[in-house]
Order: C-alpha cells, then sequence, then structure tokens
C-alpha cells in the first residue's frame, strides 16, 4: 500500500510529465512552513534548467493540472514552490488505513548483528546502543514486512576464555569441572585481565589455555560449556529487561571449524598472504581518499583476530542463510574494522557482490559531565545497575506525579520498570545514530516534555478514554479489545509472545459504518483536529524514512509529534461528554487510531505501554 507522500508525489509526478517534464519533478514532502500548507513540491527549480522556464512560471502551471484534485482544497505558488493544502476529507480517509499494511518493495532477507555481548562478563552501558539501536531497526524493518533475523554475535572465544580458564586451574588444581558461578565469573575476568597485564608468564599461560580450548581439549570445552551456557542465562534476562530479543545466540566459536578452510583458500587462491610475519588481504582501492591498511587475518603466532572471525561468520551466514543485506549495528569507531571485513568479503567472494553489508554505527552515551556513562566511583556502569537506577527513578517521578496511586504495588512496580525502559530508549533512540549524547536522568525521566514516560502517558491517556466510554456504553465500535489490541507484527518483535485479539469482523464493520458517517458528508474540523489527521496518515512515511535511513529517530520524533498533537486536540475537544452521537462517535474514533498507532510506534521502538497508570 503506497504512503501519503507516494500516493500525492503521483499526482504531481503525473502533472510534470503532462507538462513535459521529468515525472520524478513531482517529488512531494512534508511542508517546512506548516503555517502556510500541509506539503510542498519544489520540483519546479529543479525542472527550470531542462524546461528553460521560470521556476514560478513551471509552478503556476503544475498548480492549473492538479488544483481540481479531490486531495487538494487549496493549491498555492509561493515563488516557484507549489504549496498544498489536503482536503479535510481525503485526510481524514488516508489516516484511516490499515496500519498492519505498510509494505515495502522488495522484500528482502536481513540479519541484524547487534548487542555483541562477551561471555563471562557483565553487560554494561557500552552495550546499551547497540541493544536499544539494533533491536528498534530489527522491528522496523520487520514492520515493513522483510524477513528479518536478529543475532547477538557473542564473543565466546579467543584470548578472554583462556584467561578465565587459566585462573581456575589456578585456584582449582587438578579440578577438572571446578563449581563456577556467575559470581565468579564477574570477578574472575577482571582478575584474570589485570595479572595477564603485570605477569608475562600468566599471559602465556593463559595463551597455551587458549590455544588447547580451540584445538578441542575436551576437559578446556567442557568448561567452556559451561561458562557460556551460565553467561547466556543471565545474558537473557538482561536483555529481556531491555525488551530486548535475538533469533540468533551464535557466537565466535560457531565459526572456528571454517576458519583453516577458509584461511587455506585466501592462500591458495592468492588473496592472503604473509606480511612482516602476519597473513594479510590487501582491501584498499584505487581511488581512497584515505590510507585503508591489509585485513590482518593471521598473526605471527598463528592466532586469528576478530578480522578472521567476523570474515568467517560472512561465510556462514551467506552459505546457511542466504541474506540480501546484513545491518552490523556497532560502535562508529568501528568503522575501519568493518570496512576492511567487507572489502575483504566481496574481495575474496566469501560474500557476492550482490550482498549489501553496512555498518550503521552509533556514538557514545555520555553523562552530564560530556564524558561516557560512569558510576558515581567512576567505574563502568554495569547494564543491570543501570536499568535498576531509572527504575528507582521513575517509581520516584510517578509518586511525584502522583500517577497510579490507586494501583496494586506489584502493577505498580511493573510500571515503574515500563517507564524506566521508555526513559532510558527514547533519550536514545530521540538522538540521531551517529551523535554522541548526554543522558540525564532527571530531564528523560520527567512526565512532560520530550521523553519517554510523556509518551507512555499519552498512551494511557487515549486507553483511559475508550475505557470510559465503554464502560458508559457510549464506544460504536470495539470496546476492550479496541482499547488494548496491538498490531500483528508486535507478537513477532516480542520473541513470539500472543498479542491481544485483534477487533472482531463486526466491530470492524462497526467502525466501517462509523467511518463511512463522518466520510459522507463534507466535513468540518478543527485546526488541531486536522494536525492529529495529518500525522496519522503519514505514519508509513515515516516508517519507510527510519528504515531508508536506519534512522530510529524518525520514529522517535514522529511519535512525539503525533502524542503533541493529540494532547493539543484532548484538551480542546469534549470527547466523552460530546453530546452529539456522530460527533462524539467520530471523536472516539480518532483516538482509538490515535492509541492504535501510538503503539505501534512505540513497539518499533522497542517500548511497551502500559495499561493503566
Amino acid at each position: 500500500m503506497s504512503s501519503l507522500l507516494a500516493k500525492l508525489s503521483e499526482i504531481t509526478g503525473a502533472a510534470f510529465a503532462d507538462y513535459g517534464a521529468d515525472f520524478g519533478f513531482g517529488r512531494v514532502i512534508v511542508s517546512n512552513r506548516p503555517d502556510l500548507c500541509d506539503v510542498q513540491c519544489n520540483g519546479a527549480f529543479a525542472a527550470a534548467k531542462t524546461l528553460k522556464k521560470a521556476p514560478p512560471q513551471i509552478a503556476n502551471d503544475i498548480r492549473e493540472r492538479v488544483a481540481s484534485h479531490p486531495a487538494f482544497s487549496k493549491v498555492e505558488v509561493a515563488g516557484g514552490y507549489l504549496n498544498l493544502t489536503l482536503s479535510d476529507e481525503w485526510l481524514i480517509a488516508e489516516s484511516d488505513q490499515r496500519l498492519d499494511a505498510i509494505g515495502a518493495e522488495p522484500k528482502l532477507k536481513i540479519i541484524v548483528d547487534y548487542g555483541g555481548a562477551n561471555v563471562a562478563k557483565p553487560l554494561h552501558v557500552g552495550h546499551l546502543r547497540s541493544a536499544i539501536i539494533g533491536e528498534s531497526l530489527k522491528r522496523i524493518c520487520r514492520a515493513l514486512g522483510h524477513e528479518v533475523i536478529g543475532d547477538v554475535h557473542l564473543g565466546d572465544w579467543g584470548l578472554q576464555m583462556g584467561m578465565i580458564i587459566h585462573e581456575l586451574s589456578v585456584r582449582f588444581p587438578g579440578v577438572a569441572e571446578p563449581p563456577v558461578t556467575l559470581d565468579d565469573l564477574d570477578e574472575i575476568y577482571p582478575t584474570a585481565s589485570a595479572k595477564s597485564k603485570t605477569d608475562e608468564a600468566y599471559l602465556n599461560a593463559a595463551r597455551e589455555a587458549t590455544a588447547k580450548l580451540q584445538a578441542g581439549d575436551p576437559g578446556y570445552r567442557a568448561l567452556w560449556r559451561k561458562i557460556v551456557n551460565l553467561s547466556i542465562a543471565d545474558l537473557k534476562n538482561d536483555y529481556r529487561k531491555l525488551e530486548t530479543y535475538f533469533d540468533l545466540w551464535y557466537g565466535e566459536s560457531d565459526v572456528n571449524d571454517l576458519i583453516p578452510p577458509l584461511i587455506e583458500r585466501l592462500k591458495r587462491e592468492g588473496f592472503a598472504y604473509q606480511s612482516e610475519g602476519a597473513l594479510v588481504v590487501d582491501v584498499a582501492e584505487p581511488d581512497d581518499k584515505q590510507e585503508i591498511p591489509p585485513a590482518i587475518l593471521q598473526k605471527a603466532d598463528g592466532a586469528v583476530l576478530y578480522a578472521t572471525t567476523d570474515l568467517a561468520t560472512v561465510e556462514m551466514r551467506v552459505q546457511q542463510m542466504h541474506p540480501d543485506l546484513i545491518l552490523y549495528v556497532i560502535d562508529k569507531r568501528q568503522s575501519l574494522h568493518m570496512l576492511q571485513v567487507f572489502r575483504c568479503a566481496w574481495k575474496t567472494g566469501v560474500a557476492p557482490q550482490s550482498l549489501a553489508m553496512e555498518h550503521d554505527g552509533f556514538g557514545t552515551m555520555n553523562g552530564p559531565d560530556g564524558k561516557p556513562f560512569k558510576t558515581r566511583a567512576g567505574g563502568t556502569m554495569k547494564l543491570k545497575d543501570l536499568i535498576e537506577l531509572v527504575t528507582t527513578r521513575a517509581e520516584e517521578r510517578i509518586e511525584e506525579a502522583n500517577v497510579a496511586t490507586d494501583l496494586p504495588e506489584e502493577e505498580r512496580k511493573e510500571i515503574a520498570r515500563m517507564v524506566g525502559v521508555a526513559t532510558l530508549k527514547f533519550a536514545d533512540l530521540s538522538n540521531t545514530r551517529t551523535k554522541d549524547y548526554v543522558f540525564d536522568i532527571d530531564r528523560f525521566s520527567s512526565f512532560e516534555g520530550r521523553t519517554g514516560p510523556y509518551l507512555l502517558y499519552t498512551a494511557v491517556r487515549a486507553k483511559s478514554i475508550l475505557r470510559k466510554a465503554e464502560e458508559r456504553g457510549l464506544l460504536v465500535f470495539g470496546g476492550a479489545a479496541a482499547a488494548s489490541a496491538s498490531p500483528p507484527v508486535l507478537a513477532e518483535n516480542r520473541g513470539g509472545e500472543a498479542a491481544a485479539a485483534p477487533l472482531s469482523d463486526e466491530e470492524r464493520d462497526l467502525v466501517a459504518r462509523a467511518s463511512e458517517r463522518l466520510h459522507g458528508r463534507p466535513p468540518k474540523i478543527s485546526d488541531v483536529t486536522r494536525e492529529v489527521h495529518l500525522s496519522l496518515a503519514l505514519f508509513r512515511d515515516k516508517v519507510l524514512a527510519a528504515f531508508a535511513n536506519r534512522a530510529p529517530n524518525e520514529i522517535a520524533d514522529y511519535t512525539y509529534d503525533l502524542a503533541s498533537r493529540f494532547a493539543r486536540y484532548y484538551h480542546e475537544h469534549h470527547i466523552l461528554s460530546e453530546e452529539n452521537e456522530e460527533v462524539r462517535a467520530s471523536s472516539l474514533e480518532l483516538v482509538r487510531r490515535v492509541l492504535d498507532t501510538l503503539v505501534l510506534s512505540l513497539d518499533l521502538l522497542g517500548i511497551d505501554v502500559p495499561e493503566r497508570m
């Protein structure tokens, strides 16, 4: 189904084509002067060179061709700009399209590589952005109908595992399977890492343990598997608190057996060669504007590097999953590394040229001092501690705002958790992905302004209106199902959990009849009502833009805009006390559309909405 801007662009594009110009000059965008019009077309400026006419003349000629179209109530020219105001009737119809039929062509098979957790280490603040941004991108891709696989890409191999295994052998000499818990692992790795930096013999022993593990030593493999299983259980629990879910829990170890034959092939085919003892592949290209060093696959001592495991991972994905696109949601400071891996994969035939691979990098989350977010003591903050921090702050904010005061304690705690997660996620996703940003917990936990808690409160207010309307027998559609139903995409995004039941056929028929009564006469709606309808009608465009730009902030901006417009509508209209039945029915129908769109938009950001506050 076409988006609003696509439909309007077809109208103006046809007018340009009829005028003898390129269809593409008719592209319509949202107006940057909403006080003058809803949307605008700037194609007259681009067409001027081709047509050898002044932009105002072209714009006026196009105006004559589109002014009578039922989509527009007013078409004006300002200089060479074509300012288009949509008719109320057409706008209302466009805002009433099904939310689960966004659609994008062509349909792609996409792998989203995000999370990047390390085994035997707790998640910390540095893992936050990859999890939040990656989860949102995965959901956006799925909402458009793409087949999407989310992979956590665990760091479960290499020297870190050798350090842990060696430290356990020091603490439990002669014990084949030493007792180890999650709490032990939290302490063991930092200890082993510190020893390795000052004790050469200890480091060499850790390297030897790593080599034995990777060579398949049965005892080491058994201990390694125990550590991995303990870690994954804990990681899943932490990610679940963030409403982050993965389809695959593959790690670097899963491609270990692919590496030796891959290296042998690259040497045999002349791609890999020795340089200063290391095995490398040249990835520089003639038109590079900066030096791109070779990708190092193997060090002089035979150890492989991240580039090697990443290259083998590409090979595994190509052979087993046949993706069209792989998105790597990784710190932007890894840009050179990812460029080397991509070029190496394409050059050596590990990946076909048709496979698109992108590094969708991100900036850092900083504290109020502008430096990477830390604990008060200055250390790296664990992710679970950060979640506890924002949850505690949410509890305080809920009490300050006098919200949910009559709810059971257990429900209040769950609401606080959801508000805390919304605080974290919206603070992150409302910023441009590539930029660093400052996380100010007092600012982002507020129930006022551009925050996650404000969006949740607005959505819950809409639910409350529909709930009260049902209790009073005022609804002409849906009842409880309408107040809480979730679009089908939500079930997939929550890792297979069932969504609430959608509207029944009878309920949809009631909605349709209510809409027909509204649409059957020339609607006269207030300015703020038009704003809400316009925002609803632009939903698909925003999702498409978020996908095209790999930019969840497009959805965050849209959600805040819709919530703000709905808040103004709510304050200007007496929805439940309206005595005119048709006006009340249309108002409640609008509330239902807003709620559905808010819930879906927030879900695309990985944010759940409470039933009440």
